[in-house]
């Protein structure tokens, strides 16, 4: 290939480049937009409530309808997803504790209220029950549930999942509650 060739090639290169940014010059001074003052959306709010101000288990009570919620459970799908739970806690009558407290007749119990086990000071500080709706909150991250909870689960995210969990709880118990 002699130089001659190579000229043309590069000129032909070149000379797209000039076309496009030509082009592009050409569509900005054709298609003018104006730009705004403050960029962005105003956007409007009613009613807003400051949340900080509200505990955590308070404004997931107030998202929360536990019996839909309950609704969606399964047993026999929490006994699968429970699995993920049994590497710390036990389910069965009379088990012992293990890294976690023992869970038989968790649901309705005080927080905190198994004697043989070493609560972290949050949890043997916090004054609730394991009702449907703490155990819901609970399991969705116990750590931002109950901040300084030892317990490092990364929680449950489906709501299937916790459903079914609280149902085999509850299930597990000598007097199950009665569903919300």
């Amino acid at each position: 290939m002699d130089s001659f060739e190579i000229n043309k090639i590069v000129a032909a290169i070149l000379m797209v480049a000039l076309l496009i940014i030509g082009i592009g010059k050409l569509s900005d001074i054709i298609f003018y937009v104006e730009k705004p003052k403050t960029p962005g959306y105003a956007v409007e709010v009613d009613n807003a409530v400051n949340t900080s101000t509200k505990s955590t288990s308070e404004t997931t009570e107030d998202k929360i309808d536990i019996s839909s919620l309950m609704a969606l459970g399964d047993l026999t799908h929490g006994e699968k997803v429970f699995k993920k739970c049994a590497a710390c806690h036990s389910i069965v009558k009379g088990g012992k504790n293990n890294i976690g407290p023992a869970l038989y007749n968790v649901v309705g119990r005080k927080v905190g209220a198994v004697n043989d086990y070493k609560y972290s000071k949050a949890l043997s500080a916090y004054e609730k029950e394991w009702t449907f709706e703490e155990l819901n909150g609970y399991l969705i991250k116990p750590a931002k549930w109950i901040k300084g909870t030892k317990m490092a689960f990364a929680g449950l995210r489906k709501e299937k999942d916790r459903a079914s969990v609280i149902l085999y709880l509850n299930q597990n118990s000598d007097n199950p509650l009665p569903l919300p």
